[in-house]
């Protein structure tokens, strides 16, 4: 589990059969987070939203100090969840981020429920990935490199209990599913909601170019790159995040990407 974030409150919710913890901070329309293959990670770049959005991080069935998940058994099967835990706290329309692991959930989220979902940001998306990639593994040392452009910028990834990281690998390994899920694809040709894809310019874990697919399956999809950027980009850049999914979030397919030493638009 990461350490407290001052900003943020601990909750929980009782959600198709599971006890679903979740962070919450900040005021106006509701973003709801979704995490990545490592766990919940509330970064500066989620800090910056706060103060503009009502940010709800849901701790996904599995990860982190939440019993082991053995029922559930596909990413579809997984947003269901995740869509019924809004539900229980009174959230009917929102906007969703989804990073990484967390991204190919909110896509499927989506496409259950695409008229609760305002507008959808995927943050270093690993819903469709290179024929063969993992996610990054191993000492914290190596997972930084996976995660980051610049690693030697960064206080060593703290240790991971062995328990909890063989729960959540179990996991991601039994739900990642295939590198193109055909059925998941067929599927966003009919989403109409607003959708932003973000990559880092320098993500070793996923390549960016990867985005294009995005662009091509998805009708009101707009692709930013974030300068030098790894796989983490709200931690590596959290102000560049910040700037642009607020603006995308308020405006929608009128938002402006500042042109500064922040972002690259295509």
């Amino acid at each position: 589990m990461q350490t407290p974030n001052p900003l943020f409150r601990e909750g929980w919710v009782e959600a198709d059969g599971f006890r679903i913890r979740y962070m919450e901070a900040g005021q106006g329309k509701p973003l709801i987070h979704l995490h990545g293959a490592s766990g919940m990670r509330l970064t500066r770049g989620y800090d910056l939203l706060s103060r503009e959005f009502r940010v709800i991080a849901f701790e996904m069935p599995g990860f982190g100090s939440s019993p082991e998940n053995t029922r559930t058994k596909t990413m579809a099967e997984l947003a269901g969840s995740m869509a019924a835990a809004a539900r229980q706290l009174g959230i009917n329309k929102f906007g969703l981020i989804g990073t990484s692991f967390g991204g190919k959930v909110a896509l499927w989220l989506s496409v259950q429920e695409p008229e609760r979902v305002e507008a959808l940001v995927l943050e270093a998306p690993a819903a469709i990935r290179p024929v063969g990639s993992e996610p990054p593994s191993g000492s914290p040392q190596a997972m930084a490199r996976g995660f980051y452009a610049h690693p030697e910028r960064y206080d060593p990834l703290p240790e991971p209990d062995p328990a909890i990281q063989a729960k959540m690998r179990a996991l991601v390994a039994r739900l990642r599913g295939p590198d193109r899920d055909t059925d998941l694809e067929n599927r966003l040709k009919g989403l109409a909601m607003p959708v932003l894809v973000l990559f880092g310019t320098l993500d070793c874990a996923i390549p960016p170019e990867m985005g294009r697919f995005y662009k091509q399956l998805l009708p009101n999809c707009h692709l930013v790159f974030v300068y030098d950027a790894g796989h983490a980009i709200s931690t590596e850049r959290p102000e560049a995040f910040a700037e642009v999914t607020v603006d995308f979030l308020n405006r929608h397919e009128a938002f402006v990407v500042n042109r500064a030493e922040t972002v690259i638009h295509p």
